[in-house]
Order: structure tokens, then sequence, then C-alpha cells
């Protein structure tokens, strides 16, 4: 969270160096937390976390929820 902090305080300053960095930083942590990157699994399933549910696998099932949940 310091990470995305300093984007926000960067971002107030227009310091796009800082801004740079900050990005960076929240980068790696994601990375660190196994959210970026290569897959960490190795169960054979697909990578769907770039796949929006309105539009992917699960578009059947999504398109059946009530108005208004996202």
């Amino acid at each position: 969270m310091d990470a995305r902090r300093a984007v926000g305080a960067a971002r107030r300053t227009a310091d796009h160096v800082a801004e740079t960095i900050a990005h960076e930083a929240v980068h790696q942590a994601k990375v660190a937390l196994g959210e970026r990157g290569p897959v960490w699994w190795d169960d054979g399933t697909p990578d769907l976390n770039r796949h929006l549910a309105r539009t992917g696998p699960y578009a059947q099932w999504y398109a059946s929820l009530p108005e208004g949940i996202d």
C-alpha cells in the first residue's frame, strides 16, 4: 500500500519521475504476491486472470446475474 500511496502523491504533485518509480514499486509488490508474473500453479488449468467475466468462459454465468451486480 505504501507504493500505491506513493503513486497518488506523485500524481498530485505532477512528479512524473516519482510516479514512474512508484508504479515500478507497485509492480514489484504484485509480482512478489503472485498477482503478476508467471503462473505459480501447475494443475493444468488455464490462466483466466486477464479475461472479463462477461466476455470469457464465464459469459453465460455472468449474463444470468441480476442487474447491478459487478
